[in-house]
């Protein structure tokens, strides 16, 4: 493709529909033997996203590969049973209310990290992070797959919409000084080995606690230390805007 930007300044690949070929990759990846583990959050307001994540994700994300499901929720008990692939496997994890999206925002960095030191760091190898609200549409595979993987929001692909995200006052952690930006990264879908997110979830915990000490919430909550985050260390993989396209445009 000759439409698009396909390597980023300090040469990672930025992966668009018809720049790669999933049958490669896909051999490549099953001789490694691999499991890869999905984060999502449904708090009481958005039980109703529920099954038709689950059901889209697990017809699309990295079909035929071993994929764990990991649930966060504070009703555990109102999950309906879901009729999984055979290689995946759900996992419903209670964690305190968290009734808005602001409580799931802040609060999800710290859970992730808790959970990967604890947990989920002996059971997957790679690790990605996706907002219960996502509808998966059409196949996501392991082309997706690297060390640090960010998805380039799509709201960057509207007049000054990277710059809306950026947060600017420097009292807020997730501050990076004018200039250092590349690309806006969505916090509704990033990734990578399971140690480097648990890397960048330990650092964007911290930051939320700092800024809540201070009586500071960054812009837009985890995403803008997400971000942050992802100036100094740079994603090894980015996904095009298309892995995450917000309907609203």
């Amino acid at each position: 493709r000759r439409d698009v930007l396909l390597l980023t300044p300090w040469l990672a690949p930025i992966v668009w529909e018809g720049t790669f070929s999933r049958d490669i990759l896909d051999a490549q990846y099953v001789q490694k033997d691999l499991v890869t583990g999905v984060v999502t959050f449904a708090g009481e307001k958005y039980w109703f996203f529920i099954e038709g994540f689950m059901r889209s994700a697990n017809k699309y994300f990295l079909a035929g590969h071993q994929v764990n499901f990991y649930l966060f929720t504070d009703s555990p008990e109102k999950i309906s049973p879901l009729q999984m692939a055979p290689e995946n496997h759900l996992f419903v994890i209670p964690v305190q209310n968290c009734s808005g999206w602001q409580d799931i925002s802040t609060s999800r960095m710290d859970i992730i990290s808790t959970y990967i030191h604890s947990q989920l760091q002996h059971e997957v190898d790679y690790l990605y992070c996706i907002d219960i609200h996502v509808q998966l549409l059409a196949h996501i595979g392991v082309e997706i797959i690297d060390a640090l993987v960010a998805t380039i929001s799509s709201w960057q692909f509207t007049p000054h919409g990277g710059n809306n995200a950026r947060e600017t006052r420097p009292e807020a952690q997730a501050a990076s000084p004018e200039g250092q930006w590349d690309f806006h990264y969505t916090a509704s879908f990033y990734g990578g080995s399971v140690s480097e997110v648990y890397k960048l979830a330990r650092a964007c915990s911290e930051g939320v606690m700092e800024d809540r000490e201070k009586g500071v919430e960054a812009r837009w909550c985890d995403e803008s230390h997400l971000n942050e985050y992802l100036v100094h260390r740079k994603p090894t993989r980015l996904l095009s805007p298309e892995y995450c396209w917000d309907t609203g445009l």
